[in-house]
């Protein structure tokens, strides 16, 4: 569970080295690590079948490399070991993030006729120039082979957040090296470039976003994850995408359960969405807030045809596009309107905005039940910092909470902080005790609201410099101009009190659960007996195993 202190824990860091683990624009590179040497890895695609052959392109500073692959679900199994591979230096052009690195490959293996899908990490290891190991982690994805996949589970990682948040190379959705004064973020990512460190694995005391602590009035907030992402050399937004802080607590939670569950990328979503039929149960969790538009097609079409489809996640913000043949993702966010080519020359239901933007005209809501213009922010910053960090319980006796013990305005997941650090929500009204979407909400049919905690939009505090307010209003103010034309402070008061839900509803002949926080998963991976009852219950359900 979740210990909280008063204090801030300490990296060793000084004030400024503080500030600068927050402000600063910090970033993986080649020549970063200097005297010690290092070596870097990325795969020509994210996934394969069984039997597939994987293309790794290598740089490192030196002549030979091992590596070892190992599945990481239940339990970690080791699949294959090679020695002594040839390697080289690779020149890396600077605006790799945004046009690949462009190396050549340097190693070649085939992913085994036998392998279970799932994911498989890949550990490269080589002698440093100071005669000590360097080691890179790498990851791939073993999607099934088409058979008979009744009673199994398919987990789309959610691998457009991973693209989108990759700091390797200086760019990527947030900040960046790209534009006329080399400080923009880029509209463009490819997925030519190593993933940053942290985003494959992690040590068990990385903290999360939200806040650990509980902070006293008037207190500046801080942010433990980048100050220790910055005292030991891992990525400002380890915690923010990647496989390490979100998509493997789930996978092997499940494993461990006795689920038989499978893996994809959302790749294998876009281009390949027959990928989900057969089985009862798509499952989509974490940070999971990067989409295209077909992505959404094929979920939607899987459960009209009587599919279930269960998001344990948050912040279903962005649509994408991907082009090249799935080798860059598109999208332009705040400067979509005036720079996306889809508003002057193409389909504008394809620009790369919010969902909710009324010229696309597709709200997530229309998918997953909730939206992330209705929510965001809990638990961290100085948005609804000290909160309530689990989900606020209206509808006890809704299938989800069967045999968890909860009653009408307890807390689930509050021990474990499962409400945050980014949350989907509705607009939404109080009647009788219980709450109900209102009419232009976008809320399917049928959709009841299970439970409802409060979140933020914007830092307010009157105690609190702007200057030291982290998130401040800029997002707030965005969701103000798109819903309503114009980012003024009276369109901000209309959408900066926002919320967080648990919803279900039928749709077609099937059926979706959504737990909207982003952090659903730190209950599985601190072992809250509630949270995992509420997590078998949805997939029991799911797979046929609970019918009331």
């Amino acid at each position: 569970m979740n210990q909280s202190s008063s204090l801030f824990p300490d990296f060793g860091l000084t004030a400024q080295q503080r500030h600068a683990a927050v402000r600063s624009h910090y970033y993986e590179k080649p020549g970063m690590d200097g005297a010690r040497g290092e070596i870097w890895a990325y795969s020509d695609r994210f996934s394969y079948r069984p039997g597939e052959t994987v293309r790794l392109q290598v740089s490192a500073t030196a002549q030979h490399f091992s590596i070892e692959i190992v599945r990481d679900g239940g339990i970690e199994t080791r699949v294959f070991e090679r020695d002594n591979i040839a390697c080289r230096w690779q020149e890396t052009p600077e605006q790799c993030s945004v046009e690949g690195c462009g190396w050549e490959t340097t190693f070649e293996f085939t992913t085994g006729t036998d392998w279970p899908s799932g994911a498989y990490r890949l550990t490269l290891t080589a002698e440093g120039k100071d005669g000590q190991p360097i080691r890179y982690h790498h990851l791939i994805i073993v999607a099934p082979l088409p058979g008979n996949r009744s009673g199994r589970i398919l987990q789309v990682a959610a691998t457009g957040t991973w693209l989108a948040y990759n700091t390797w190379g200086g760019s990527n959705h947030y900040e960046g090296i790209t534009g006329p004064n080399r400080n923009q973020y880029s509209p463009v990512v490819s997925t030519e470039r190593p993933w940053c460190r942290g985003f494959v694995v992690l040590p068990p005391q990385a903290p999360r976003v939200p806040h650990g602590v509980s902070m006293p009035p008037k207190t500046v907030p801080r942010y433990p994850h980048m100050e220790w992402a910055y005292a030991t050399g891992h990525s400002k937004k380890y915690t923010s995408a990647g496989w390490a802080s979100y998509d493997s607590h789930f996978f092997r939670f499940t494993e461990r359960a006795g689920h038989s569950i499978d893996l994809a990328s959302q790749h294998d979503l876009h281009f390949s969405p027959e990928i989900l039929e057969g089985y009862d149960c798509a499952v989509f969790v974490g940070h999971d807030e990067y989409w295209t538009w077909e992505m959404r097609d094929a979920v939607d079409a899987y459960v009209e045809r009587g599919g279930h489809a269960a998001r344990f996640a948050g912040n279903f913000m962005w649509q994408t596009r991907l082009e090249d043949e799935g080798r860059r993702q598109v999208c332009y966010k705040y400067r979509a309107r005036a720079e996306d080519p889809a508003y002057t020359s193409g389909d504008v239901r394809r620009a790369t905005n919010s969902w909710e933007a009324p010229e696309i005209g597709r709200p997530g809501a229309e998918t997953f039940g909730l939206n992330a213009t209705r929510g965001l922010y809990a638990g961290w910053g100085g948005c609804a910092p000290r909160g309530a960090r689990g989900f606020p319980i209206y509808r006890p006796e809704h299938w989800a909470f069967a045999g968890t013990g909860l009653y009408y305005g307890d807390l689930l997941g509050a021990d474990s902080h499962v409400f945050g650090y980014e949350v989907d929500g509705l607009e939404h009204e109080i009647r009788g005790g219980l709450p109900y979407p209102v009419a232009d909400s976008g809320a399917p049919d049928g959709l009841q609201i299970l439970a409802v905690g409060m979140a933020s939009q914007v830092e307010e505090s009157a105690d609190i410099a702007a200057q030291d307010q982290f998130l401040g209003d800029e997002d707030g103010r965005f969701s103000a101009e798109t819903l309503f034309g114009e980012a003024s402070d009276a369109n901000l008061d209309k959408i900066k009190r926002a919320n967080g839900m648990i919803v279900s509803f039928p749709r077609g002949k099937g059926e979706v659960f959504h737990a909207g926080s982003c952090e659903w998963v730190a209950g599985l991976l601190r072992q809250d007996p509630m949270v995992e009852r509420v997590t078998a219950n949805v997939l029991d359900r799911f797979l046929g195993k609970q019918t009331s």
